[in-house]
């Protein structure tokens, strides 16, 4: 157990001095016991994250100086990256060779929890239909998928140029189940909600490459984007949607506010990198 460097009665001074400063109440106190508000435990991420960045500007301002290297941590989705990311790494580790790139393939709601709270400094996402679940970070595209309907090679679909999205939804479907994407029965949802007939889930897998095995296999068709492109085999055809739906952007987030140089290096090479290689 960690020895406090102040007493404790000058450190709960110092805590009410700070509740005083900002209005509202930090901990919440019992005869038994001290925790943390809700306030407080907002306060109390907002100040890792503000003493993380802090130690990351130093690092990354000795790394550009040539005294030590720094670390970048970036989330990724590579199952729509793939193609992309490694000559945008290479890129950039020419541009900022004193700064080691760490890169997390995390689910998307990971990432954002790993941006917001400071774990990472910048992730490659797809964003929630929600307009404000990214207000307090930013959102730079980097590309616009087609969102398609996934179907074996050898279903009747597969010989169409484009299905529309009323027979697309007598279809059985294989979709990703909600533990583990929350936001997939949004975006089918909201695709098909311009038709009577809603699409009939009959199989929920807990990651993309288990949709697209049973696709393959032919026990369903699945909605999906031609960002995966990279990672079907030719046992899976992508068909068009008729009326075609909104594109899914795919895009660089990070924390609001002036960027370390690190950070803004690894933007401005993705946006190259995305441009040449779309």
């Amino acid at each position: 157990m960690h020895r406090l460097p102040v007493s404790r009665p000058l450190l709960r001074r110092q805590i009410r001095d700070l509740e005083d400063e900002i209005g509202v109440q930090l901990l919440e106190r019992t005869a038994k016991s001290v925790r943390l508000t809700d306030a407080g435990r907002a306060f109390l991420n907002e100040a890792r994250a503000i003493l993380k960045q802090t130690d990351e500007a130093v690092g990354n301002a000795r790394a550009i100086a040539g005294k030590r290297e720094a670390e970048l941590h970036i989330g990724d989705w590579p199952l729509a990256t793939g193609r992309i990311v490694p000559a945008l790494l290479r890129a950039y580790q020419k541009a900022m060779p004193n700064v080691k790139v760490k890169v997390h393939d995390w689910p998307v709601e990971k990432n954002i929890a790993g941006v917001r709270d400071g774990r990472l400094q910048l992730a490659i996402i797809l964003p929630p239909l929600k307009a404000n679940a990214l207000d307090e970070l930013r959102f730079e595209p980097l590309f616009t998928g087609r969102v398609c309907l996934a179907v074996s090679s050898d279903h009747p679909f597969a010989e169409r140029r484009s299905v529309s999205l009323a027979d697309a939804a007598r279809e059985p479907f294989v979709g990703l189940t909600h533990e583990d994407y929350p936001r997939y029965l949004e975006y089918l949802n909201a695709i098909f909600m311009r038709v009577n007939e809603k699409p009939r889930l009959v199989e929920e897998q807990d990651g993309w490459s288990a949709v697209f095995s049973s696709v393959s296999a032919g026990v369903g068709v699945a909605l999906t984007s031609d960002v995966f492109n990279y990672a079907l085999s030719d046992r899976i055809k992508l068909v068009r949607l008729t009326p075609e739906p909104k594109g899914v952007e795919v895009g660089i987030i990070t924390r609001k506010g002036k960027l370390g140089p690190a950070a803004a290096k690894f933007c401005e090479c993705a946006k190259d990198a995305f441009a040449a290689g779309r």
